[in-house]
């Protein structure tokens, strides 16, 4: 997996969670490991976010 991306929001380099194209989520603290999320379970997450 590559291109992870990190929030806007996370005030430095460090101590954030990213999103990887693929679809994943990291720890930046902890980049070597993963969990990785199925497409549709990460739209209906960020479909109930943006509500």
């Amino acid at each position: 997996m590559s291109d992870w991306r990190k929030s806007s929001y996370s005030p430095s380099a460090s101590d954030c969670v990213e999103i990887g194209h693929g679809i994943g989520i990291r720890d930046s603290k902890a980049p070597a490991t993963h969990l990785p999320v199925a497409p549709e379970s990460w739209e209906a997450f960020l479909r109930l976010v943006k509500m």
